[in-house]
């Protein structure tokens, strides 16, 4: 039945058929959400490389496609809390998410995330129209001071250290890793494999490898106890729709990632806050942005995220209410995967030793980054690498190191 020029599906046997695709990609969303270091976009472009081989309903494929990013969103927490491995959205939360997991309190900080992500969702879904249209006014003048913009995030994220030192390595990581922005995120790939971009060496580089050599100095994972949430009701939903609004602004201003919404989001969380609130904020912004990127998809015709671009690659019809479903039905199901798979995975991870486990990882990252973007990739991430040991040795915070996309972006 056509409705507006809006397909939908009217029978139980094509309901089935609907739901037997969008199970399949958070079937995908998973394998690919607990794989250190595997891009969301990567994921995105390979499904999209092959969607126009499959033959069924465009409209399925679709649907199979967002169900797919949208899980990956929810447990890519997991790898980087587990290991320090990083997603482009989840890069800034690796210290936050470890000092949890360092006293114990990994598994509360998965339930966190997951709420924070599932409450995301549901604040864009009911959100996205009025969101949109508001938006559609007020990002060209965003768009149009976005220097402005993020250089003052810049300044309020150096000021916020405690000392001269950890101020001076603000400086120099935001510098440096702008620098290396600037250098190599227009280089063009040559992997193997299509879907690969220099985000992957670079964010590998700047945040997972230098954790991954920390953590092979020390005694790998502690005992993870309770799953009690130490936030109350109110504040988690403050901290979630403050990642939900955060994400309306990736959706609707080309170039701002999730990564740099985040920054952006955490300079405003107020300090008491602390690593829970980053946790649920941040979650909310990798989330969000799916909803509110797929309204901007359909009322300005741009798509803001890999999974998107993707989407439109393969030339896949955006049939809204089905993939309003896939994204309800996919975030229903993460909601529960994450501290399920999250707990195994950090029983598991707690088995190996840190040394073997953080060497497999990061031989792992130069696998990838050179079967998706070639030599070049890896000599990407060996030079990452160096420059993500600036808060290291400064003793300052490590998201400074995001600067490898906001001084591209400002400049």
């Amino acid at each position: 039945m056509d409705v507006a020029g809006v397909r939908f599906v009217s029978n139980l046997s094509g309901a089935a058929l609907a739901l037997g695709f969008i199970g399949g990609g958070i079937v995908l969303g998973t394998a690919s959400g607990l794989t250190p270091g595997l891009h969301v976009n990567t994921l995105a472009i390979l499904l999209a490389s092959i969607a126009p081989q499959i033959p069924a309903d465009p409209h399925l494929v679709g649907a199979a496609l967002l169900a797919a990013g949208v899980v990956h969103s929810f447990l890519d927490i997991v790898p980087t809390l587990a290991i320090g491995v990083p997603d482009a959205a989840l890069a800034v939360s690796a210290l936050p998410g470890h000092r949890l997991v360092l006293g114990g309190r990994g598994r509360e900080a998965l339930r966190l995330s997951a709420l924070g992500s599932g409450g995301a969702i549901l604040t864009a879904v009911v959100l996205g129209a009025p969101i949109t249209w508001g938006m559609s006014k007020i990002a060209p003048v965003l768009i149009k001071h976005i220097g402005l913009v993020l250089a003052a995030v810049a300044l309020v994220m150096v000021l916020t250290e405690q000392s001269n030192r950890a101020r001076m390595g603000a400086i120099i990581a935001i510098g440096a890793s702008g620098f290396l922005g600037l250098l190599t995120l227009d280089v063009e790939t040559g992997g193997i494999l299509p879907g690969g971009d220099m985000l992957l060496p670079l964010l590998s580089g700047l945040f997972g490898i230098p954790i991954l050599v920390l953590a092979a100095r020390g005694g790998g994972i502690p005992p993870q106890t309770g799953t009690t949430l130490a936030t109350d009701p109110r504040t988690l939903g403050n901290w979630t729709l403050l990642g939900a609004s955060a994400g309306a602004v990736v959706a609707y201003i080309p170039g701002v990632s999730a990564a740099v919404a985040a920054v952006i989001a955490f300079v405003g969380l107020p300090g008491e806050a602390g690593d829970r609130g980053f946790i649920v904020t941040v979650s909310g912004v990798n989330t969000a942005n799916t909803v509110f990127a797929l309204f901007a998809l359909i009322a300005l015709g741009a798509p803001r995220t890999g999974v998107l671009v993707a989407f439109e690659e393969a030339k896949l019809p955006p049939n809204l209410p089905l993939l309003l479903v896939a994204i309800l039905s996919a975030a229903a199901v993460a909601v529960v995967l994450v501290p399920t798979l999250g707990d195994r995975y950090f029983e598991l991870v707690g088995l190996v030793d840190s040394t073997l486990l953080s060497v497999s990882v990061g031989v792992l990252l130069a696998v990838l980054a050179g079967i998706f973007t070639g030599p070049v990739g890896v000599l990407v991430l060996s030079v990452a690498a160096l420059v993500g040991y600036v808060p290291v040795v400064f003793d300052s915070k490590r998201v400074h190191l995001m600067g490898v996309l906001f001084v591209p972006l400002a400049i």
